[in-house]
């Protein structure tokens, strides 16, 4: 049985993590989404439904945690972000591990995680690579601006991510999300790299 290689994809809000994680899906890599997760665990885990409620009353309706609500409440009140992480870390972890799991069972040479804040959470000490996606000040503003949010938001975000010239740093890979051509090049580049043992 071949080794998993675990691959850990991140990048700073509108560096274009989600594009790039698209173009593994493409290239029939198994990506696991901790956003998609957490949507998964706000939208339809009980447990963590109400254990968010009895934390933010107002950020929970008959859908389940409403992620605007759960923003402002946090807005407001910026203690509440270590007391949510105590709820959401856990069930995300285990949703993460059954993933991976899962592509051990397939024997899968490469898995990639897809992890917003995944210097922050400590992610890159369990993972066997880390890939940082980037791009400049000027288009990541334009990017994260262009989609709707306002810049407060977008500076509350900005203000819980690991700076990216540190992130660039820490990477074992760097992808610059300048063109759609050159990060498909680099992806199938290193889809090769990492997947010809």
């Amino acid at each position: 049985m071949s080794k998993l290689y675990v691959l850990g994809l991140t990048g700073s809000i509108g560096m274009g993590k989600t594009t790039t994680a698209n173009m593994f899906r493409d290239a029939q890599i198994a990506v696991w989404d901790a956003d998609a997760a957490v949507h998964e665990l706000y939208t339809s885990h009980t447990d963590t439904i109400e254990k968010i409620a009895a934390l933010a009353p107002i950020a929970v309706d008959g859908d389940g945690v409403n992620r605007d609500r759960l923003r402002n409440v946090l807005q407001a009140d910026t203690s509440l972000f270590a007391k949510l992480e105590k709820i959401v870390h856990p069930a995300i972890r285990m949703h993460r591990d059954a993933f991976l799991d899962r592509c051990r069972e397939l024997n899968l040479p490469l898995a990639v995680v897809d992890i917003p804040l995944l210097f922050e959470a400590g992610a890159d000490e369990w993972v066997d690579g880390v890939l940082v996606v980037s791009t400049t000040v000027d288009e990541q503003r334009a990017r994260v601006l262009k989609r709707g949010m306002d810049e407060k938001s977008f500076e509350m975000i900005l203000s819980r991510q690991t700076p990216d010239a540190e992130k660039r740093e820490r990477a074992d890979f760097v992808i610059e999300t300048n063109s759609l051509e050159q990060v498909q090049s680099d992806v199938h580049n290193l889809i090769e790299q990492l997947t010809k043992d």
